[in-house]
């Protein structure tokens, strides 16, 4: 078979594994896609929270990111946490010079409260970010921090959206999970609308919930699904996994859940497409197991890399 397509993401680092560079890598191999990395930060973090962050110099988020755009290529883009204004351009320029979708998931806060942009930053992520992005996917606190608005139930879902395209993207999904009753998200392109409702599962154990998505999001998209396919499928993916029963805690604090990550196990079947014509089928759909192998990128050396599930 031949190589399959390839992700690239620009996010931090996780040292606890659940979130980050770490989950969405974790995502992309699941979902059958070659997932590549430009770190912009690393961080020490745990189950408690996030007890230190250092940025890496804009030449090294540079540099990373054409060493692999120039030589082995990408299908689609993820961004994560990029802490400082600075950081938010550089990558916006290098995203806008790239021909492929990408999905912004403008990370602001972690699920522990810690900051992870600086307030500094907001600007550039509203007038440099947003408007190159395919798919955005802030949640409800990342929604208030850009826009303003603040959403207390679900008739407030359209006008947080209605915000955030004001911005430039050309679909924005708006992840309802922080309020009360079923989880509710909101995906348009201000014309069309698609919600996406699941369950609600009392599990804390939801560290990395929002970089898993957004990465699944864009294997999706890479593998050559529509915006509100690949989301759906997206959704499916994540929320599957958060069942009660379904994690591990692997420490005392917020852990990861169980699955998301393992592309060895049987993973719920995506939900039909949001017009009910069909459902994801595939190397990337949820549930598929197979494999592929093939050379990645231009130089004679390169070495041959084999995925199996």
């Amino acid at each position: 078979m031949s190589a399959p397509p390839r992700v690239l993401t620009v996010a931090g680092s996780d040292s606890g594994g659940g979130a980050g560079i770490q989950a969405d890598l974790k995502a992309m191999l699941a979902l059958g896609v070659h997932g590549m990395s430009v770190i912009t930060a690393v961080t020490a973090q745990n189950s408690l929270g996030v007890q230190g962050a250092w940025e890496l110099p804009v030449e090294a988020v540079r540099a990373q990111y054409r060493s692999v755009v120039d030589d082995i290529g990408v299908q689609a883009v993820k961004t994560g946490m990029l802490a400082s204004a600075e950081l938010v351009e550089t990558v916006a320029e290098l995203i806008a010079g790239t021909d492929a979708p990408a999905v912004v998931d403008p990370v602001g806060v972690s699920k522990h409260g810690d900051a992870l942009l600086a307030a500094s930053a907001l600007d550039s992520v509203r007038t440099k970010l947003l408007p190159v992005a395919t798919v955005a996917t802030p949640n409800l606190d990342e929604v208030a921090q850009l826009t303003g608005v603040r959403v207390g139930s679900q008739d407030d879902l359209r006008r947080a959206a209605a915000a955030v395209l004001e911005f430039g993207p050309r679909w924005a999904l708006i992840k309802g999970g922080h309020l009360p009753g079923e989880a509710v998200d909101l995906l348009t392109d201000g014309s069309a609308e698609h919600w996406l409702r699941a369950p609600r599962h009392d599990n804390r154990h939801t560290h990395g919930t929002g970089c898993t998505l957004a990465s699944a999001i864009a294997a999706q998209l890479a593998l050559g699904r529509p915006v509100p396919e690949a989301v759906a499928a997206a959704k499916a993916y994540v929320t599957g996994p958060s069942r009660p029963g379904s994690h591990w805690a692997a420490a005392s604090g917020r852990s990861t859940t169980a699955g998301r990550w393992n592309a060895g196990r049987r993973t719920p079947e995506a939900p039909r497409s949001p017009d009910g014509a069909g459902r994801p089928t595939g190397p990337g759909a949820v549930g598929h197991r197979g494999s592929w192998s093939g050379t990645v990128g231009h130089a004679k050396s390169r070495p041959t890399f084999r995925w199996t599930g």
